[in-house]
């Protein structure tokens, strides 16, 4: 039975609007929820993203996308978000060792409890983050252990929690997934990967660099499933 507008559950998706993100989304649209997309402008370099996730967030009908506003350049400490060389061509054997310096610090736990907040709002008892414990650059805070502790605080930090209104989930279904397993589950669901953008070095045309880490953990996972990332037919 197709679920109807009406009935279906609702899930806040946390949308980049890369291909990790975007897949994500997609997964949430395939098990029948009713989407909520909120990405953020945070003062981050690649602000390009941007308008990839409002590409995606169109093409996939979410139900609503927010464009939170919030400054972590204030506090800096990351190639992202300061003036601080983003590392090129890095060896892939690599870039698990250590914690790189595009971390931004505490990215996501900031943005969860955007998303946690909003969910409690929407009665919402569903979070879909997509996040990656195998083809990543180190970040601490894409670990399942980061996440299953996340989730245990987000049930005890709400008013909906505490009145048993709400019990809320986080959903990775990407964090055991190799990068080229992520690529086939999205192309599965039919994602459309010319409109994503995970450079963490854009031109100002917003093309990939195809040199950051990212760059190069997206086109090996492509590589390995026999194919050419649909982003490199735009220009650097």
């Amino acid at each position: 039975m197709v679920k109807t507008m009406s009935d279906r559950s609702k899930a806040v998706v946390l949308l980049s609007g890369g291909l990790d993100s975007t897949t994500a989304l997609a997964i949430a649209n395939s098990e029948g929820y009713e989407s909520y997309a909120l990405s953020f402008r945070y003062g981050q370099r690649h602000v390009a993203e941007l308008a990839a996730a409002q590409r995606v967030a169109s093409r996939y009908g979410v139900r609503q996308h927010v464009i939170a506003d919030i400054n972590l350049r204030v506090f800096g400490g990351s190639a992202l978000t300061a003036d601080i060389a983003v590392p090129k061509d890095r060896p892939l054997d690599h870039m698990g060792e250590g914690i790189p310096v595009t971390y931004v610090p505490a990215r996501n736990t900031i943005f969860l409890s955007f998303a946690l907040a909003w969910a409690e709002v929407l009665e919402a008892g569903d979070i879909f983050l997509g996040v990656n414990a195998l083809d990543y650059s180190g970040y601490p805070d894409c670990r399942p252990e980061y996440i299953e502790a996340y989730e245990r605080m987000a049930n005890l930090a709400t008013k909906a929690g505490v009145e048993g209104r709400q019990r809320l989930r986080i959903h990775t279904p990407l964090l055991r997934l190799t990068k080229a397993g992520i690529i086939r589950k999205g192309l599965d669901l039919g994602v459309d990967y010319s409109l994503t953008s995970s450079c963490y070095d854009p031109s100002p045309s917003g093309a990939a660099c195809r040199h950051c880490d990212s760059c190069l953990l997206r086109n090996k996972g492509f590589e390995e499933l026999g194919m050419t990332d649909p982003v490199y037919g735009r220009a650097p």
